[in-house]
């Protein structure tokens, strides 16, 4: 039997974030991107969610390379802790590696990782895949899209693209190579579904440009702009109109300051000339002379905008001289903490513009118009929606289907799926290990269901602490036991809900067997199942139960 091409995806489907994909061919595998995702609200302090790069660390032999489209933290935040786990050379433009090398330098990683930069247009080849590298318009210079040779057909990657026909850079979408391959022959399209639910076509970046000079213009306040730190363009915008209207610009934030740092010194940036001044300077110039440009656009509580607005930052105080200008769209989950920081700002008197009808941000992904644009120029065999939730997936599938795919052509795959594709056939293979590993603090991996369930469990109910003393020689309670509660709450009499616990807690004893009474877990597995059915008869709760027994 002849090999097959198999495509793997690790992450980044049925979700926004963590993207990861494999493509395996014989003894040879790349990795394209190698992102973090964000916690939902019911992962109780986790910091971080990765991939579970199980497969990859059974088969690192086979791995040439690591691939990355753009530097956005849902492509590139997993690289440090995927290079603990597998020592494997990276690829990618100049900016990405740039970003790259600040977050490897951070985790003490830089010296032992290899990354090499490829500029657009230019072929190189990892094992048996020949890849190129294809200039798309997204919401960071350098992203590309992928057109992989492969040994049974062409595959392209699009990653994060629009088309944006006025960039601020002036660097159009390729679009004519993407042509030159559709013509050539395209076997497997993977493409960005994160807009398809939107008509029509995403809006220029330049829009927010002409925005930000309206909102300058005859302004007699001092202005704060929040922002991705990412949205290199944006912020290009902003400085040059503050210079426009004789502002001086500081900013403030460490992931702000560190890509600042970085575009300034590769060149990515253009600082005007004595705008742009530390912001301990800002203080020199009157506020009506001042502009801020801080991190903290999605609410996030040690952002510094989030300190602004609550009174926690050292050099900035907000009040009625402020307008705050929110230059970015809630991902979803954020909204109730942009909210709050929004109500605090105003408490304080600022004037606060976040308003989506203003022009403020504009997506950095494709909406259906562009999709279609590129599904027409690449002409794929088949077609493999990525980067999206299932919703989105399933809607990219129908515009392909619309656009002449074929239905049989079209697979909506799962994180850990295995997709074979030969020259004539698409089909899922048997699936890999895969799912998703958490991050609390310095731990990763270590926080598991069982631990996330107590967390929530504490969240919801509290937590009732049970301590008996208890004597081994005669198993015997030797004092009544005692009550402690945290997060829990009474909905009865507290002293004859406490008396109703403490009677279920020596029931327990009083009811076990003697090889219950001779082993503690036992013992404690009976009293938590007594009192959390005294606790949730009374009060229809169900606190985390902690028996303590103090053997005397």
């Amino acid at each position: 039997m002849k090999p097959k091409l198999k495509v793997i995806p690790l992450g980044g489907l049925s979700e926004i974030g963590k993207n990861m994909t494999l493509l395996e061919f014989g003894n040879d595998i790349i990795i394209i991107d190698a992102g973090m995702g964000f916690p939902d609200d019911k992962m109780y302090g986790i910091d971080v969610v990765l991939q579970d790069v199980s497969y990859l660390k059974s088969n690192k032999d086979k791995i040439r390379g690591l691939i990355l489209t753009h530097g956005h933290e849902d492509h590139i935040g997993g690289v440090p802790y995927l290079l603990k786990e597998i020592d494997v050379p990276i690829y990618t433009t100049e900016l990405t590696a740039a970003l790259v090398e600040l977050k490897l330098e951070e985790n003490n990683q830089l010296t032992t990782t290899q990354i090499f930069i490829k500029d657009v247009g230019t072929r190189f080849r990892l094992g048996c895949f020949e890849i190129e590298f294809i200039h798309v318009n997204h919401s960071i210079p350098d992203a590309v899209a992928l057109a992989i040779k492969t040994p049974v057909g062409m595959v392209v990657h699009t990653g994060d693209f629009k088309i944006d026909l006025t960039p601020i850079d002036g660097q159009m979408i390729n679009l004519a190579r993407f042509g030159e391959l559709g013509k050539a022959g395209v076997l497997l399209l993977m493409s960005d579904s994160t807009n398809v639910e939107k008509a029509g076509y995403s809006d220029s970046e330049t829009k927010v440009g002409k925005t930000f000079d309206t909102l300058f213009n005859n302004c007699d306040k001092r202005i704060i702009i929040t922002t991705f730190a990412s949205n290199i363009h944006r912020l290009q915008q902003i400085i040059d109109v503050a210079a426009k209207y004789n502002r001086k610009v500081a900013v403030t934030g460490r992931s702000m300051e560190n890509i600042l740092s970085v575009c300034k010194e590769i060149g990515y940036m253009n600082f005007p000339e004595n705008v742009v001044v530390d912001i301990d300077q800002l203080k020199a110039y009157p506020k009506n002379q001042s502009v801020i440009i801080s991190t903290g656009s999605q609410g996030e509580s040690m952002s510094a905008l989030y300190r602004i607005a609550f009174g926690e930052h050292k050099q900035i105080r907000v009040d009625s001289e402020d307008r705050v200008i929110i230059s970015a769209s809630a991902i979803p989950g954020n909204e109730n903490m942009i909210t709050a920081v929004i109500d605090e700002l105003y408490r304080r008197g600022a004037e606060v513009i976040y308003d989506k009808n203003t022009n403020l941000h504009v997506s950095g992904h494709a909406c259906q118009e562009e999709l279609k644009t590129i599904l027409g120029l690449v002409k794929p065999k088949f077609f493999v929606p990525v980067h999206g939730e299932y919703r989105m997936l399933v809607k990219h599938a129908n515009l392909a289907k619309t656009m002449g795919v074929h239905p049989k052509n079209v697979l909506i795959a799962n994180i850990g799926d295995v997709i074979e594709i030969s020259g004539r056939n698409i089909r899922f293979g048997d699936p890999v290990q895969s799912g998703v590993v958490l991050v609390d603090g310095s731990g990763v991996g270590e926080i598991g269901a069982v631990v996330l369930n107590d967390r929530h469990k504490l969240a919801a109910d509290g937590m009732v602490v049970v301590v008996v003393p208890f004597s081994t020689y005669d198993h015997s309670i030797v004092t009544p036991p005692e009550i402690v509660t945290r997060g829990f709450i009474y909905v009865k009499d507290s002293e004859e809900l406490m008396r109703d616990i403490k009677e279920a807690a020596c029931e327990a004893i009083y009811n076990s067997d003697e090889k219950t009474l001779k082993d503690p877990n036992l013992l404690k597995g009976k009293i938590r199942n007594s009192v959390s059915d005294c606790i949730y008869k009374e009060t229809k709760r169900n606190p985390m139960i902690l028996p303590v027994i103090i053997e005397l």
